[in-house]
């Protein structure tokens, strides 16, 4: 596994703390996981293949 590579496994399950939609893989300051909902759209950073499901530390965006 590379720094940014998260599980296939985990990847599936994975949904947004805030409005429990799927996430995509992005790049932005680094990897980063953002939910496809448009009214919500945070951006969650990933830490060494380990997403940061924060809301509170989440990029809103711009």
């Amino acid at each position: 596994m590379t720094d940014s590579t998260i599980e296939p496994w985990l990847r599936e399950i994975l949904r947004c703390p805030a409005c429990r939609t799927a996430l995509r893989d992005e790049t932005g300051d680094g990897p980063e996981l953002v939910c496809a909902n448009p009214d919500c759209g945070l951006a969650y950073r990933v830490d060494r293949g380990i997403p940061v499901l924060l809301v509170d530390e989440a990029r809103k965006p711009a």
